[in-house]
């Protein structure tokens, strides 16, 4: 319990420092994008390769894993099953479900598995199914709602493209190769990428506490209003529940291992959900409220993770 809270009081003092920065702001108006930035095209491939480099496979079909995949999909046909019955559009519907299951595996899902988990790779088998599975697909029903690509080969080659042009999966699958094929690089060659990895976690913080000053006030969501309780409610609430009661329940998990899919669950909405939004211009009020809403939910729900479990 003690480590937990430990690892809590490390994030949350270097996101302080973040917000801090932001009021200054003593690294200029573009602090965050470039931090960001820094973080996700660079440092956290960098992490994610060292890592997996040298992690055993098994983790990627081992309970732990399973328990967080079918969490996240049965949150994210809840909201589905929810915005079909009361015809909220194919749009809004598919935002709301990335809302209430696309968990922030990157800007806070790895400094939690190295501060509070204290193991980087729990992240990284969620990290791949959302970049792999989660956003092709809802990124290729929001193509074709909205008609961006049209036709059959033009929506395949988008959803096809949209992972292998990211960063932190081009990386993560780099890492899993070379730890599948059994060669170990001399320390010299993985040293610069330790190196450039080791700036991922305090970047995403800094860009995160940064991100906080400013921000507006969630409340006035108008028509919204439903949709954003709802996937609030099983991003912050349910999603967690799940996992806890598949872990437990079904896949027999205790101790560490379900402490950890627990807490992983209970992540906020990542912000690449409001990137979608804003690009196809559908749910954009909606996926904003509730990236805030989760956030500001984290705290509390990881903390009563921790006195359940922990």
């Amino acid at each position: 319990m003690s480590g937990v809270i430990v690892g809590f009081g490390v994030i949350a003092s270097i996101v302080v420092i973040g917000y801090m920065l932001g009021r200054i702001p003593l690294l200029g108006p573009g602090a965050r994008e470039v931090l960001s930035k820094l973080a996700f095209f660079v440092a956290s491939p960098a992490l994610l390769f060292t890592i997996l480099a040298r992690t055993d496979l098994s983790i990627l079909v081992s309970g732990p894993v399973l328990v967080s995949v079918l969490a996240v999909v049965i949150a994210a046909l809840a909201f589905l099953v929810v915005g079909v019955v009361r015809r909220w559009g194919v749009g809004r519907t598919t935002v709301g479900v990335l809302g209430s299951s696309y968990v922030n595996a990157g800007n806070l899902g790895i400094p939690i598995s190295v501060y509070v988990l204290g193991d980087a790779s729990l992240v990284a088998p969620i990290l791949l199914f959302q970049l792999l599975v989660l956003a092709p697909v809802s990124l290729t029903v929001l193509d074709l709602a909205n008609g961006t690509a049209r036709g059959f080969w033009p929506v395949l080659r988008r959803s096809l493209g949209t992972p292998v042009r990211n960063p932190v999966v081009i990386a993560s699958i780099a890492g899993v190769a070379l730890s599948a094929s059994g060669w170990v690089p001399p320390a010299p060659l993985m040293e610069p990428f330790e190196l450039i990895g080791g700036m991922a976690v305090p970047a995403m913080l800094l860009a995160f506490g940064i991100s906080l000053h400013g921000s507006s006030l969630p409340g006035r969501a108008g028509p919204d209003q439903v949709p954003i309780l709802l996937a609030v409610l099983l991003k912050s609430v349910g999603l967690p529940v799940i996992a806890w009661a598949l872990g437990s329940l079904v896949f027999g998990l205790d101790g560490a291992a379900l402490f950890s899919v627990v807490v992983l669950a209970a992540l906020p909405t990542a912000q690449n959900v409001f990137n979608y939004a804003t690009l196809y211009r559908t749910g954009e009020t909606l996926t904003r409220e509730v990236i805030l809403l989760t956030t500001f939910l984290t705290v509390p729900v990881l903390f009563a993770i921790t006195f359940l479990l922990g």
